[in-house]
């Protein structure tokens, strides 16, 4: 059977046990009410008898007197022919006044008068009133029993009963269940109509597919969503996220973003522009830095039937691929440096050689002498004497290779003091490699003399890098730290911040809990100056 099929039975199943349990409960409460009006009508007249004077003179009569009086006195009596006329006037089945002895002095059947009543009368004698549902010498019926008082006193000197056959009390009976029934019936026509319109629309909106089916898709989606390596987020047309796999959360640092609106999660400007209700249709790819990650992002609208029905975007990580790039330039760029310092050491050795198969011992010891004093190697590097830490040696050497191979003079300011050793030379060659092929490229866009100035200094622990350059400077600071502003065309003269570099390097350094910052945008005076903090990437403890 049918997943609609079983809803509607149990739907039906469920409005028929409920219409049922209505009727039931309301049908007995009926029955109930029936009863106790029955039941107040007899205490009412019953009380308006035994209130009665000439009822209540009569009876203390009757009981003052000694022995049974006859029925034929009774009969004759003042209190017979009163409870007749009062039973014929409302109905009754009897209208019983009896002595406090419990001989009847007024009863329907004349037979029964001076007789002891069938029911107790030890109540109405203590003076108090009842009501109950009892079998007598008439049968069963509703009653009510009530003391009759002395004239005078609060003594009780007898009781008048009244009740109400079950016949009388029951007869609108019919009448009540033919009309619970009938609501009852027009309940459960409108549940019934009701569950056949639920299923219809149920089978509707689930295009049939049953429930173990939604299950298999349900797992399908969260092993397609969780398997690949990309992240995943999609919004609906309203900007309201609907799909966030777990990469996508990761990459993109969210905590759990399901159903909440793309404005408010935090998403770099470009990302969630092209994610926000009324943006362009055509697919866009970007490059957006996030906790230190580098994302490439493919957003698209997507449509139906002409109609917008959100977004959704597919988020990949290029970090690693990025740092190995700039790991390998470093590489790259220090190969190529020893490469040409082997070459011309090579060449000093010749030279060393040379003198000593001519016979010029004194000047051979002098030109070693003077290769020791400045160092084996010569990097295109200028005042590199002030700077003893190995590893800065090498990597700005390299960088200088590279810069006097397109013309620009690297050299170190005279503040540039390092006591101490690296300790994390892949962040450090990060961080101020970046800043210092920026400011190449700067100064090759600029006009001669090209120049690249680089200060170092430690405080204790923290390498502070400040870098100036004799470029144009820089248009816009704040878009050099935004990869997705400074690609732009418009900005192509731009030379600082033309990818990712600066955000990376940047994001690396508060990492650390550090920064990298401007100076000086530079501009019609001269190039820009950067400034680097890099925490607890020197060693004190050891000296250069």
């Amino acid at each position: 059977m049918r997943f609609a099929s079983h809803v509607l039975l149990l739907q039906l199943a469920t409005v028929s046990a409920v219409v049922v349990v209505s009727a039931g409960v309301f049908a007995w409460h009926g029955v109930q009410q029936l009863q106790r009006d029955a039941q107040d009508s007899a205490l009412a007249i019953a009380r308006t008898v035994a209130e009665d004077s000439d009822v209540r003179t009569a009876v203390a009569a009757y009981s003052a007197e000694p022995g049974v009086p006859t029925a034929e006195e009774l009969r004759k009596g003042p209190l017979q022919p009163l409870a007749e006329t009062i039973r014929a006037r409302t109905g009754a089945l009897f209208v019983v006044v009896a002595d406090d002895h419990g001989i009847r002095l007024a009863h329907p059947d004349p037979r029964r008068l001076g007789e002891q009543v069938s029911t107790s009368f030890a109540d109405a004698l203590a003076g108090r009133e009842s009501v109950a549902w009892e079998s007598g010498t008439l049968g069963e019926s509703a009653r009510a029993k009530v003391p009759v008082l002395a004239p005078g006193t609060a003594t009780p000197v007898g009781e008048v009963s009244v009740g109400f056959a079950s016949a009388s009390v029951f007869e609108e009976a019919p009448a009540l269940l033919i009309a619970i029934g009938t609501t009852a019936f027009v309940a459960l026509a409108i549940g019934s109509a009701a569950s056949m319109l639920i299923r219809r629309r149920l089978a509707r909106l689930t295009l049939g597919l049953q429930p173990e089916e939604f299950g298999a898709l349900l797992h399908e989606r969260a092993a397609v969503l969780d398997g690949v390596g990309e992240g995943v987020i999609a919004v609906d047309r309203h900007g309201v996220v609907s799909v966030c796999n777990g990469r996508a959360a990761e990459l993109l640092g969210l905590v759990d973003p399901l159903g909440a609106a793309v404005e408010a999660l935090g998403l770099p400007p470009a990302l969630a522009s092209t994610l926000t209700p009324g943006a362009a249709a055509e697919p866009t790819t970007q490059t957006v830095v996030v906790a230190g990650r580098v994302l490439y992002v493919d957003a698209r609208r997507v449509t139906r039937d002409g109609l917008d029905v959100g977004a959704a975007a597919v988020v990949r990580d290029r970090t690693d691929v990025v740092s190995l790039t700039e790991r390998l330039d470093a590489v790259a760029a220090m190969t190529n440096a020893l490469r040409a310092q082997r070459h011309e050491f090579a060449n000093r050795l010749h030279v060393v050689a040379g003198l000593f198969d001519a016979g010029r011992p004194d000047d051979a010891r002098g030109y070693v002498g003077e290769l020791v004093a400045r160092g084996p190697l010569k990097f295109p590097l200028e005042h590199a004497d002030r700077l003893q830490e190995p590893y800065l040696q090498a990597l700005l050497g390299a960088k200088g290779v590279e810069a006097a191979e397109r013309g620009v003079l690297l050299s170190l300011g005279p503040e540039t003091l390092v006591t101490g050793t690296i300790c994390e030379p892949e962040d450090v060659a990060t961080v101020v490699g970046n800043l210092v092929d920026n400011a190449v490229r700067a100064a090759v866009a600029g006009d001669e003399p090209r120049w690249v100035e680089v200060e170092l200094m430690n405080d204790r622990g923290d390498l502070f890098a400040t870098v100036g350059d004799s470029g144009a400077g820089m248009r816009d600071p704040a878009a050099a730290f935004d990869p997705a502003l400074a690609a732009t065309d418009a900005r192509a003269a731009n030379v600082h911040g033309t990818g990712f570099g600066l955000p990376l390097s940047r994001d690396l350094a508060r990492r650390r809990g550090g920064d990298v910052w401007v100076i000086d945008p530079g501009g019609t005076s001269g190039g820009a100056v950067l400034c680097a903090r890099l925490p607890g990437v020197v060693d004190v403890a050891v000296t250069a």
